[in-house]
């Protein structure tokens, strides 16, 4: 959003909301941390979704509940919450550690589908400044990001609630308990399927206090990004969005801020915020700017016990690749209760940041070339498909540019240390420049190169700079 632009406030049609521009900061930023935590890593079983499933008939969840808590009338959702105490929790050492691993934003939860707030909300008691830790969570990553020069996001997952709790109100349990009703939430029946927008919604009671609670984080915690999760497509939500969007832009332009929204499938027309895929990848580049949300866990975004982990080369080739196609990566993590980040967790974030702080001038602030990439190894489009990626091999390079340098990031080293670029082959013409310089970032020794109609080769030394993945530089004859 170009506040230079706005001359006048935003109004609450889409129309208005076209005039939108994804900030410069946001553009530049490229690697962000995602944050779940909240009661569901107590149970530590099954993934972030443990509060639904436990109340769901036929679910390991709900089983496991079963034989470890006993019956749900007597030991629901609710009773984990006085155990969720973040006794160790340390909001400065976890910004020390995101700015170590190259993060440039942090996203944390604010509220996911069970209802309970990280934040001090005054819409509800069901929340971490009155219960568990009895800390404003939100409040304290916001200080200590701010001395970090870390950007703060907030996300928004409460749509979902309008049916996140429907199991418990299928057999004798405490969310048919009227007391409980502000946590449970209306727990109304899920539709048959979710993904589709044009099944019923929630009613005008939901949507106004939905509303009234994303407000209500944009103006005591001013975030930069606002991220939401896909149910705000539902059909209901549609008077809705440009409201809130409307409301954002703003309050920001108020405050002299550039922000941005996040959204999934179509829930934005196109230019009015910015679009992102969940666990996945775009097959080329796309004329917007966009990002991909992922995790560092194969098989839960909030804490388990017995996570599969990626490993850090992965996370950092689908980094090069999301950027290549103008994309930015938010990469999720999922703390304990007790406050502290998992110390696999802590050596793959820390394992990127090393690379990021030999390679990070080919990502930080960088455009897409003219090609994204090129290689054998084909990326599969769509949402839910990054634990299936194919591995990449050392034929397979990612581009990106910052005026008329070119850096391509190899994916892969080959057993002689020859690479060859064919996207800049004498006779493709891709980059029309005479090459001067041809370098390897974090290496001082000079490079041996030729450039001929098969593309630029390259001759690595012997000691390479970083694991992972190795960065070209290539600039033009002045």
């Amino acid at each position: 959003m170009s506040l230079k632009e706005v001359a006048v406030p935003f109004q609450a049609n889409w129309e208005s909301l076209k005039k939108y521009e994804v900030p410069d900061w946001y553009q530049d930023a490229k690697f962000g941390i995602f944050i779940h935590w909240g009661i569901y890593s107590v149970p530590a079983f099954g993934g972030e979704w443990y509060p639904r499933e436990m109340y769901q008939k036929a679910t390991t969840q709900y089983e496991h509940h079963l034989e470890t808590y006993g019956d749900h009338k007597d030991f629901g959702y609710k009773h984990f919450i006085p155990q969720f105490k973040a006794e160790k929790f340390d909001a400065t050492a976890w910004a020390e550690l995101f700015k170590r691993a190259g993060a440039r934003y942090v996203v944390p939860v604010a509220e996911h589908h069970d209802g309970f707030a990280m934040y001090d909300t005054k819409l509800s008691d069901w929340n971490a400044a009155k219960m568990g830790p009895n800390r404003d969570v939100l409040r304290e990553l916001s200080e200590a990001f701010k001395e970090k020069d870390l950007i703060l996001g907030v996300s928004s997952h409460r749509a979902e609630h309008w049916w996140f709790f429907d199991g418990g109100k299928k057999f004798d349990s405490d969310v048919q308990d009227p007391r409980f009703e502000s946590l449970y939430g209306p727990a109304q029946p899920a539709n048959s399927d979710l993904g589709d927008p044009k099944q019923p919604g929630p009613d005008k009671a939901f949507l106004d206090d939905w509303l009234a609670r994303c407000c209500e984080l944009v103006d005591a915690y001013r975030p930069k990004v606002f991220w939401f999760d896909w149910w705000i497509e539902n059909d209901a939500f549609k008077p809705y969005l440009p409201q809130f969007a409307a409301y954002y832009y703003n309050r920001a332009a108020e405050w002299g801020e550039e922000v941005a929204i996040n959204y999934k499938k179509e829930a934005f027309p196109e230019g009015t915020a910015v679009f992102d895929i969940e666990r996945g990848h775009l097959t080329d580049i796309k004329p917007f700017f966009w990002q991909t949300d992922t995790a560092v866990g194969k098989n839960s975004w909030g804490y388990i016990e017995g996570m599969e982990y990626k490993t850090p080369t992965s996370l950092i080739h689908d980094l090069a690749d999301i950027v290549s196609k103008n994309g930015c990566c938010l990469l999720n993590i999922g703390p304990r209760p007790d406050g502290t980040i998992p110390e696999e967790e802590q050596a793959i974030l820390l394992e990127i940041g090393k690379w990021l702080e030999v390679n990070g001038e080919a990502i930080y602030g960088s455009r897409p070339w003219k090609t994204y990439g090129e290689g054998p190894t084909d990326v599969v489009g769509g949402s839910f498909n990054d634990v299936s990626r194919k591995e990449f091999t050392d034929r397979d390079f990612r581009f990106t540019v910052k005026g008329d340098t070119l850096f391509a990031v190899a994916l892969g080293i080959p057993d002689d240390d020859l690479l060859t670029i064919r996207s800049l082959s004498a006779n493709l013409k891709l980059y029309t420049h005479e090459i001067e310089n041809v370098t390897l970032l974090g290496s001082p020794e000079k490079l041996e190169w030729t450039l001929d109609d098969f593309g630029l080769k390259i001759k690595l030394p012997t000691r390479k700079p970083c694991e992972h993945a190795l960065t070209i530089k290539i600039e033009k004859k002045h």
